[in-house]
């Protein structure tokens, strides 16, 4: 067995196939003893024990969670990223305008915006900010990209389905005019008029391409 001296790898031009290539050159690895190979295989496994015998006499440092035994009491880290979701301001207005960054951000076509134009404001509308939960990879591009800071993730941990077209939704639960429309309404009763409630599962639900019949409630493709 033997080892590899990092200090002593080197960058270096090479012709491959006619043409002249950068390449890492390595060391032979340098030959060790039975007793250097029997002590840091040792070392390493007192490492290990050390760690193990700490959490025994100190248990509050466990980072392993007691799932699902601590569900009631189980909170995630801020960092952690879960179900999608729509921002609000304090009047409950939407903060997404539509703009379809985010849309156009997603690396794999999670996230189809659907939206109308207002005949009289002719300013754009939100129809349905759909989720495809099913192939997202939790990658924050979308989050990111937002200049309106309109979408985060969520902590919500737990999101097992029995049937997968229930991973593809509506995330918001209005249709209807964003924030700065809806904040300049003073009347709650007005504000109400210029949104339509939505259901979750309404609308198309793809899934690889191809409308299925029996999603749970709404239309059908």
């Amino acid at each position: 067995m033997g080892l590899v001296n990092l200090r002593k790898i080197r960058r270096a031009k090479q012709e491959i196939g006619g043409r002249e290539v950068a390449v890492v050159i390595s060391p032979r690895p340098e030959q060790t003893r039975l007793g250097t190979t029997v002590w840091q295989t040792f070392k390493s496994l007192l490492t290990g024990m050390k760690i193990t015998i700490s959490y025994l006499f100190r248990p509050s440092t466990v980072v392993t969670q007691q799932y699902p035994e601590n569900r009631e009491t189980l909170q995630m880290f801020d960092r952690y990223r879960a179900q999608l979701k729509l921002v609000y301001d304090e009047a409950g207005g939407r903060l997404c305008n539509c703009c379809q960054i985010c849309e156009n951000a997603c690396p794999n076509q999670s996230i189809k915006i659907e939206w109308t134009k207002n005949p009289d404001t002719k300013k754009k509308e939100l129809e349905r900010w759909i989720w495809r939960m099913d192939s997202c990879t939790f990658c924050n591009a979308c989050v990111q990209a937002c200049p309106s800071n309109s979408i985060t993730f969520g902590n919500e941990f737990e999101s097992a389905v029995y049937d997968r077209r229930l991973l593809v939704y509506t995330l918001n639960d209005k249709a209807g005019p964003d924030a700065k429309v809806w904040s300049a309404i003073e009347d709650p009763a007005e504000r109400e008029k210029l949104m339509r409630k939505m259901d979750r599962y309404s609308g198309p639900i793809p899934l690889s391409g191809t409308s299925l019949p029996g999603n749970p409630s709404g239309k059908e493709g």
